[in-house]
C-alpha cells in the first residue's frame, strides 16, 4: 500500500481556511468521496434487494447507546429536557422491528472520543454508519447477512471504479481473499492468546485494546469475525449465552492489513428482566431508558443487527491512513474544525 505517512496527516487537521479549501478540492478527496457514494449505492441496493427496508434513524433523544468505549455524549435542550445526540440509534433498531421485520439506516453519529484517539488514525468524532437489523436473526445468520454484504461492496468498488483506486494507488489485488475466501472467525479468547504470541497483553475481561486490534489485524490475511465478547465489555443490549453464561452472542469485523475494526454487532437481548438486570449491572438507573423499557415490557421481537462505520469502510477501500481523509467535514477528537 502507498500512504501519506501518518505525521504529515496529524499536522493537517483541517482547522483553517486554506486546509479546508486544499481537502475539497483534492483529486484524492474526490476519488474517495466517489468510493463512499458508490459503497452507499451498493449497500442500499443490496440490502433492498434483500428485503431490508430504509428507515430514517432518530438525530436525538432522551437516551442513546451507552457503550461507547470511553466517549462522552452531547446534551441538548429539548425544549427543557435533557435529550442526547445519538451516538449509536441501537436502541431504536430494535424498535423499528415492530414496522418492518428487516431494517436499515444510514445513521449519524456524535461521540466526543478521548483525546488520545487523535492518534489511532481511526476515531472521528461525528461519523456515519450503515445500521442493519434482522428480526429473528441468529448470529450466524446475521453475520452472513454482514459478509454478503461487503463482499458485494467490495466487489462492485473494484469493477466500477479502477480509475478512482489507481488516483488513491490502491491495488485491487488487495482484496483478493475478502472476494474469493470465506472469512474466518475466532473468539475473543483466541484473539487474545494470537496477542500474546504477538507480545501485547491485556485484561481478559475488557475489548481488545485499540493497540492490540491494530497489531491484530496486521497480521490477518483476511477479513475475520472477533466473537464471544465477555459479559461487561459491551452494552446492555449484547444478548449473553444461554449455553455459556458470561460471554455474550456478539461479534465484531476486523479489516486486514491493520485497518482494525470495521463493525460490530450481536444478536440482541429482549427481555424486559434480563435487560433491567443488566443495566443495573452498569450502575446505570433503569428510569432512564423509561420509553425502551415501555416498549420492551409489552415485547419486542428477537433480533440480531450490526453497524459497519461508513468512514473506516471507506478508508479501508480506498487505502487511506487516517479516517479523517474518509469525510468531507471531518471532525477530528480534540480538534476545534469546520
Amino acid at each position: 500500500m502507498t500512504h501519506v505517512p501518518e505525521s504529515t496527516l496529524l499536522k493537517q487537521p483541517l482547522s483553517s481556511p486554506d486546509s479546508v479549501r486544499h481537502h475539497l478540492t483534492s483529486d484524492i478527496t474526490r476519488a474517495v468521496l466517489a468510493i463512499q457514494r458508490h459503497l452507499l449505492g451498493v449497500a442500499r441496493e443490496h440490502l433492498t434487494d434483500a428485503g431490508f427496508v430504509e428507515m430514517l434513524p432518530p438525530i436525538i433523544g432522551p437516551v442513546t447507546d451507552p457503550g461507547t468505549r470511553g466517549s462522552k455524549q452531547v446534551d441538548v435542550d429539548f425544549y427543557g429536557h435533557r435529550y442526547k445526540l445519538m451516538t449509536s440509534a441501537i436502541l431504536y433498531k430494535q424498535a423499528s422491528l415492530l414496522t418492518y421485520d428487516k431494517i436499515f439506516y444510514i445513521a449519524p453519529n456524535v461521540r466526543l472520543e478521548p483525546l488520545e484517539t487523535t492518534n489511532t488514525s481511526r476515531h472521528l468524532a461525528e461519523f456515519h454508519q450503515i445500521d442493519v437489523e434482522m428480526a429473528g436473526a441468529s448470529r450466524q445468520e446475521i453475520t452472513g447477512v454482514l459478509e454478503r454484504l461487503v463482499r458485494q461492496i467490495v466487489s462492485r468498488v473494484i469493477a466500477d471504479l479502477p480509475a478512482e483506486l489507481e488516483t488513491l494507488g490502491r491495488d485491487p489485488s488487495a482484496f483478493e481473499s475478502l472476494v474469493d475466501q470465506a472469512f474466518s472467525t475466532m473468539t475473543h479468547a483466541q484473539a487474545l492468546e494470537k496477542l500474546r504470541e504477538l507480545g501485547h497483553v491485556q485484561n481478559t475481561d475488557t475489548e481488545i485494546e485499540w493497540a492490540g486490534e491494530a497489531l491484530l489485524s496486521s497480521h490477518l490475511g483476511r477479513p475475520v469475525f472477533v466473537t464471544d465478547y465477555p459479559k461487561g465489555s459491551r452494552g446492555f443490549y449484547d444478548r449473553e449465552s444461554q449455553t455459556e453464561p458470561g460471554l455474550l452472542r456478539n461479534f465484531d469485523l476486523l479489516a486486514p492489513e491493520g485497518y482494525g475494526e470495521l463493525c460490530s454487532g450481536s444478536e440482541r437481548e429482549y427481555d424486559y428482566t434480563r435487560i433491567v438486570s443488566r443495566i443495573r449491572e452498569t450502575g446505570e438507573n433503569p428510569a432512564k431508558y423509561g420509553w425502551y423499557l415501555d416498549l420492551l415490557r409489552e415485547g419486542i421481537p428477537a433480533s440480531a443487527g450490526f453497524g459497519i462505520g461508513l468512514e473506516r469502510f471507506t478508508r479501508y477501500l480506498a487505502g487511506l491512513d487516517s479516517v479523517w481523509q474518509a469525510s468531507a467535514f471531518p471532525k477530528v477528537p480534540g480538534v476545534v474544525s469546520p
